[in-house]
């Protein structure tokens, strides 16, 4: 009887834990081509080839390859080399705006096309916008919504 208390204690325990705790892990390509692959080994199929900075949800970590997911949801290996801790996101819709604060009453700074690649200035999310830097220099505020790999 006590197991059986133990067990269910645990599971409620599990339940109702924050979605939080379960964050997803993303990294960014390092080098200006790198290729994934659908296997984990450099003689598995070439499936495409990527530039710097685009960001990628690490799924699996086996040491020297990481399985990845891409921001079209592929699946894919990668060799843990070629992807860094900087922290960037994809804008994933059509005419994105930058703002100059975390507000759509804000100043607007930028309007971006979809596949931009951005760095994360501040990683934390404040009212369901994200601090970014473009690559020109723009830093402002975008939507969490408008972009990928958050």
């Amino acid at each position: 009887m006590l197991l059986k208390r133990t067990s269910i204690t645990a599971l409620l325990t599990l339940m109702l834990m924050p979605a939080m705790t379960l964050a997803l892990e993303f990294k960014s390509v390092v080098n200006h081509k790198t290729v994934l692959y659908d296997a984990p080994s450099a003689s598995a199929k070439k499936i495409l080839i990527l530039s710097q900075y685009y960001p990628l949800e690490v799924i699996v970590n086996l040491g020297d390859w990481i399985k990845v997911r891409d921001a079209q949801g592929a699946i894919s290996w990668i060799e843990a080399k070629n992807l860094g801790a900087k922290r960037t996101v994809m804008v994933v819709v059509n005419n994105a705006e930058i703002r100059a604060e975390a507000s759509t009453t804000s100043p607007l700074l930028a309007t971006l096309d979809k596949d931009v690649v951005l760095e994360l200035a501040d990683a934390k999310l404040s009212s369901g916008w994200l601090k970014v830097k473009h690559r020109d220099g723009v830093t402002g505020f975008i939507l969490v919504t408008a972009v990928w790999g958050y």
